[in-house]
């Protein structure tokens, strides 16, 4: 009902640290006047929701008795979303400013349960829908003009017959609703708001808060002792709380389980690609691919160690400057101009979105106490502009969360005002194609415009590390998440302890630990606790299938490829038409084959030649 898609971010400080909300000036601050002007106007609009949606009662029994009624029926509905989606987007995002303050947490719930009792009450349709044959709606689609828009929904809604269940049935699941969000919203309160971070002492004697954004900012200290003690204090008290966190955790995934039998899906991967229509292969093919190239990713590993001299690299390694003497920092300001400056090949409407998303207050780019961490994008709703959440460091990782943020932004922008509202919505599959996109050219516009070799050093290893974090670290994740769902469905409970064991066999894998390529602490691998991911089921391969997807498309607009520019912003402007993975082959990329991710793995190989030679000549 609402989009709302995350970036990777675990955390983030900016370049001063957390500041009161009263001291960021409003520029810099998201203006939620532009869905509603106040909380007064909030209510307004969820009391008339809440009012009108009992009409759909009326088409009980009735939606496929003719096109006429069929089509009523599927408007009140989106009309209804298309409010609700503006209610969850203002009370999410006033939420987020401050997660301590209870009354938009209450304002959130108090939609949640309209919404739960929205989808109890119109739990009939898509049973009734689904009685249709092909000749009938075939039919009603020609007397109807109206009903083209649906086209894709119904003809979907009938490939996934099987898992439609009676009315009742979908009576139950409906108002398991409130229910299901419970285990994420709890960890969302619990680990930004409530859970007790501690205090490190650097070996400066500066005493420094590792919250989500402390230890964001202060893992990637240059002074080695100091990221360890960074490491130990964080992580040691993490582990403190594995048993709750595990539990929740554990909860979590029976919601999947629930859903997916529910159902009757084979598995919870398969429910969870089922909706977008996505091969089971795409997802497996990744794992696989990623661990045939695991020799890359240690040809990484062992560079990453020549170049901070260490006599044994180490996983509190990973977030530190590999080059010496170059870790500059850009204002927000300057990170406008470097990301205004690399979309300059998109030309015209997509520079001019920038424009209006710098100029109106589309961005809240500071964290702030309470705040949630990380970052987002959130469409705001259909009729308005998309929104964007920063915890803005200052760090050129930082510029990048800013480019890939606008990507998903002017995703939705495009989707919205080419597409009718039932088919805006676009699948998460193909938005982060979109801002790894973006990425990607800011990237090239950095190591086009850049010959000092110590700051082109910086930036190849820097995109190295995007590599890391986002192709490598993503399909770790997707890895252990799927053993994790494939255990719990065995009827293996998962405790904060067992779950500490498969993430930690995973992570010493991928990091070669057995092989001596980089050591792997017994306290990091409780890392699974910190991520938030975790909650959005099967969510973060997308992560590392759309950085290789966005690689290919890079290169067609980099090579000057002819159309490369329309047939993006037609990507762009697809939204929920087709399915992803017939949007992106009309884009020019098939992500059913290997292409993507070789050219990815080439490229990845590419930098590390020129850093290679780039030391070689510094001697």
């Amino acid at each position: 009902m609402m989009r709302e898609v995350l970036s990777m971010a675990d955390g983030s400080a900016d370049m001063g640290g957390t500041r009161p909300r009263n001291d960021v000036p409003a520029a810099h601050t998201w203006n939620l006047a532009d869905i509603f002007a106040s909380d007064g106007e909030w209510r307004d609009a969820r009391d008339r929701v809440a009012e009108t949606m009992k009409t759909v009662s009326d088409f009980e029994g009735r939606v496929t008795e003719s096109a006429h009624t069929l089509l009523t029926c599927l408007s009140l509905n989106t009309d209804l979303s298309r409010e609700f989606e503006k209610l969850f987007s203002y009370a999410g995002m006033k939420s987020d400013e401050d997660t301590r303050d209870s009354r938009y947490e209450s304002m959130k719930q108090e939609i949640t349960r309209i919404a739960t009792d929205f989808a109890t009450l119109s739990a009939f349709i898509e049973p009734e829908l689904v009685r249709l044959d092909l000749t009938t709606l075939n039919r009603f689609l020609g007397e109807e003009p109206g009903l083209d828009v649906y086209r894709f929904y119904l003809e979907d809604l009938l490939r996934r017959k099987a898992h439609q269940l009676s009315e009742k049935e979908e009576k139950i699941l409906a108002r398991a609703g409130m229910l299901a969000q419970g285990s994420y919203t709890i960890y969302t309160i619990f680990a930004n708001a409530e859970l007790p971070y501690p205090e490190a002492v650097l070996s400066s004697g500066t005493a420094v808060k590792l919250d989500q954004a402390g230890y964001s900012r202060h893992r990637q200290a240059v002074n080695r002792d100091d990221r360890m003690i960074v490491f130990r204090t964080f992580w040691e008290r993490i582990g403190e709380f594995r048993a709750t966190l595990g539990a929740q955790l554990y909860a979590q995934v029976n919601r999947d389980i629930f859903f997916a039998e529910s159902r009757h899906y084979g598995s919870t991967l398969q429910a969870s690609l089922d909706d977008d229509n996505i091969p089971e292969a795409v997802y497996h093919s990744l794992i696989e691919n990623v661990n045939a190239n695991l020799n890359t990713f240690h040809r990484y590993l062992r560079l990453r160690k020549r170049m901070l001299g260490v006599d044994e690299l180490t996983y509190q390694d990973m977030y530190a400057p590999a080059v010496k003497g170059v870790d500059p920092e850009y204002s927000i300001e300057q990170a406008w101009d470097l990301v205004t400056a690399a979309m300059a090949p998109m030309g015209g409407e997509y520079l001019d979105l920038l424009r209006r998303a710098r100029n109106e207050r589309w961005v809240d780019v500071y964290p702030t106490p309470g705040k949630r961490s990380g970052a987002y994008s959130n469409d705001g709703g259909y009729d308005i502009h998309p929104f964007m959440l920063l915890n803005y460091n200052g760090k050129y990782s930082d510029v990048g969360t800013l480019a890939h943020e606008l990507g998903h932004s002017l995703h939705t922008w495009f989707s919205n005002r080419n597409q009718p509202y039932p088919l805006s919505d676009y699948s998460i599959f193909v938005a982060e194609v979109a801002s790894t996109f973006n990425e990607a050219l800011l990237t090239d516009h950095m190591l086009n415009t850049v010959t000092d070799p110590d700051v082109r050093l910086s930036l190849l290893v820097e995109y190295l590390d995007d590599i890391r974090g986002t192709v490598f670290r993503q399909t770790q994740f997707a890895e252990f998440e799927l053993l994790m769902h494939h255990t719990a469905e065995q009827g293996v409970p998962l405790t904060g302890d067992r779950l500490t064991d498969m993430y930690g066999a995973i992570l010493e894998k991928y990091y070669g630990h057995g092989e001596g390529v980089c050591r792997i602490d017994d306290l990091v691998k409780v890392e699974w606790a910190y991520i938030p991911h975790f909650y959005y089921n099967f969510y973060v391969y997308q992560y590392a299938t759309s950085f290789t997807a966005s690689t290919a498309l890079a290169r067609l607009i980099n090579d000057g490829a002819p159309g490369a520019v329309d047939r993006v912003i037609r990507f762009l402007s697809a939204g929920g038409s087709k399915y992803p993975i017939d949007i992106l082959k009309d884009a020019g990329v098939d992500m059913t084959t290997r292409e993507p991710f070789d050219l990815t793995m080439k490229v990845m190989n590419e930098v590390m030649d020129e850093i290679e030679e780039i030391i070689k000549d510094k001697g």
